[in-house]
């Protein structure tokens, strides 16, 4: 209570002196047609601090934690450390067999004793320099060998486009490219215009076609293999993983690999005019084509398996209105890391114990609101999940094994490195990527727009938020399992680093008053959305 009745001093001091100071930044929110109900919230905003967030994250990314790989010691010691604070707010404990977690099996799959190999024309090959194949899109198999490889375009089978229409390729290899035929004009003959179709950003779609046609195997080429190698290899080198009995457990994919446009070359072989003159005709013409490569294959795809234990960890805080207390608010953030790789501890400050830190201290001001009498409305589930770098699994999850109906669920407020400033704002600390407020409800973004306007005055950048973002990084973090499902989400994120997916990244780089002034943002729209009167709106068709 104590820290309370220091905070809401503090907050009527600084609310008193922003108004002399600056009359046109101290905005009442009432008078805002967004924030219809933060007027009180200001002395709980205040107990958002960077000594709480400090205190919190030098725990989580300690070496004793070991980098917080799901299924392993460290991860489990995080969660009983989130779970701990929970308790220590006075939270229910509404997870499995009455404590704070919700319990997940996962399949950790690695190519056994280096047994993955590529051979080509009895040149041998190496996995992570020259192709890459990953254990999760492939079934497990000792040798196959082929004398012959297809060229089968794009490796798309749809109504207006088809590779494989007219063509039997059971048992047989095929070559392919990653994307899909664009004109000279640069529309995709799919879609008729420069925005790509899903077969050009979802490679699995191809392989599930591959497997349905009989295909033995798929090899994608791969015009940025160093790129791709890059992003698979930390997680490649210990181990991939998937809820339940692993990702290809009925054969769904083709077995594949992604090869650079080398091994391309060496397959291809003398015809290489012949290949180029084909593969610019149906770029041209929008008609499929193919061909085939005498090519003498080998290779090796032998997984390893076995099956660990994660959670995600729950912080339920009940809604204080019967008309709106069945409504949840979710504020998410992962907290699992890369763990260890030999004696090197990837402790994940910024990813994501920025993130799981802040959210821990949210929670607790929403509690000292709901102590001092103004208990939001509507009901808030602080969700801390696992498994996020194994493919957003806790979150996966949770959205299809929810605690409360997904028809219930308001929004996502997800937090995801937010400690650190990327190369773009290097000069300028005061910002935060702002990702998918718009995508599915306008209402939601308003809402956050206006509460930064009020209270934060971060510049709120939207680059990764276009749809056309190389990066995907709408795709990439835990709020898209909602979203998804079509719940409003809204991802906060400061962007990478030097130090991103590396041992360095640790404490003592995390930029603390930062993360308050972020937390203090995240604070005002998640209580807008528990406490205004009507509930919002999805209003947004997403494609």
């Amino acid at each position: 209570m104590k820290k309370l009745l220091l905070a809401t001093a503090f907050a009527a001091s600084q609310v008193a002196l922003l108004a002399q100071l600056s009359p046109e930044l101290a905005v009442t929110p009432p008078d805002h047609p967004h924030l219809t109900s933060t007027a009180t919230a200001a002395p709980y905003a205040a107990t958002i601090t960077a000594e709480d967030m400090r205190s919190y994250l030098s725990v989580l990314a300690s070496d004793e934690f070991e980098g917080r790989e799901t299924g392993e010691e460290g991860q489990r010691k995080a969660a009983d450390f989130i779970a701990a604070h929970f308790e220590k707010l006075g939270l229910p404990k509404i997870g499995n067999d009455g404590t704070y977690f919700q319990n997940i099996a996962f399949t950790a799959e690695s190519w056994d004793n280096g047994q993955i190999e590529l051979t080509i024309n009895g040149e041998g090959y190496r996995h992570l320099s020259d192709f890459v194949s990953f254990p999760s899109a492939n079934s497990n198999r000792e040798r196959f060998a082929t004398e012959e490889v297809v060229f089968l375009g794009y490796g798309i089978d749809d109504p207006k486009y088809s590779d494989y229409a007219g063509r039997n390729v059971q048992d047989k290899t095929i070559l392919i490219y990653m994307d899909e035929p664009v004109d000279n004009n640069g529309n995709s003959w799919l879609t008729g215009t420069p925005e790509l179709s899903a077969w050009s950003t979802d490679w699995r779609k191809k392989l599930e076609v591959a497997h349905q046609y009989g295909v033995a195997t798929v090899l994608l080429i791969d015009a940025d293999i160093k790129k791709t190698v890059g992003e698979a290899r930390k997680t490649l080198l210990s181990s991939e993983m998937h809820m339940g009995e692993g990702g290809n457990p009925e054969g769904r994919y083709a077995n594949n690999m992604f090869i650079s446009s080398t091994l391309a070359k060496e397959i291809v072989g003398k015809k290489m005019k012949k290949f180029v003159k084909l593969r610019d005709g149906i770029k041209k013409s929008g008609k499929p084509a193919s061909m085939g490569f005498p090519a003498r294959l080998s290779m090796v795809q032998k997984k390893n398996k076995r099956q660990l234990l994660g959670s995600n960890v729950l912080g339920y805080l009940e809604g204080s209105d019967p008309l709106y207390k069945h409504e949840v608010v979710v504020v998410s953030a992962h907290y699992d890391h890369l763990g260890k790789k030999g004696p090197a501890i990837y402790h994940g400050a910024d990813d994501n114990g920025s993130g799981s830190s802040m959210v821990m201290d949210i929670a607790q001001a929403f509690v000292e609101a709901k102590k001092a009498g103004n208990s939001p409305r509507r009901s808030i589930l602080f969700l801390l999940v696992s498994g996020e770098e194994k493919g957003l699994l806790g979150s996966e999850y949770y959205s299809e094994h929810p605690i409360f109906p997904l028809e219930n669920t308001v929004a996502d407020v997800n937090v995801d490195m937010v400690g650190r400033t990327d190369s773009k704002h290097d000069s300028n600390p005061n910002y935060i990527y702002v990702i998918g407020s718009n995508r599915l409800s306008t209402e939601l973004h308003d809402i956050n727009e206006a509460a930064n306007e009020a209270y934060a005055q971060l510049d709120l950048d939207y680059t990764y938020n276009a749809k056309n973002d190389p990066n995907r990084f709408y795709y990439r973090s835990d709020h898209y399992n909602f979203a998804k499902k079509g719940i409003p989400s809204i991802f906060y994120f400061s962007g990478t680093h030097k130090d991103y997916h590396q041992p360095s990244d640790t404490v003592d780089k995390i930029m603390f008053e930062k993360m308050e002034k972020i937390g203090n943002l995240i604070f005002y729209t998640t209580w807008e959305l528990a406490n205004r009167e009507r509930r919002i709106k999805v209003n947004v068709k997403e494609d």
